[in-house]
């Protein structure tokens, strides 16, 4: 998927990414794993990243890619 950092990036790093707020199933939106460590939320379902057809992201800054990793360490 590209990014907005202007690099193409596997749906794997969406996933992990706190930009990353929801995915595209078919027709419905679900939110995205790392935005429930982000945010009171707590929206854990599992994503299948085989279905995926869109990711919305929210880096208005052009940040790119940062791990959820570095947020809840």
């Amino acid at each position: 998927m590209p990014c907005p950092e202007g690099r193409d990036r596997p749906l794997d790093n969406c996933r992990f990414c706190v930009h990353s707020r929801r995915f595209r199933l078919g027709d419905r939106w679900v939110p995205s794993p790392a935005r429930a460590y982000c945010t009171l939320q707590r929206a854990t379902e599992e994503v299948d990243l085989t279905a995926v057809n869109a990711v919305e992201c929210d880096d208005d800054r052009n940040e790119g890619f940062r791990s959820i990793m570095t947020v809840i360490s």
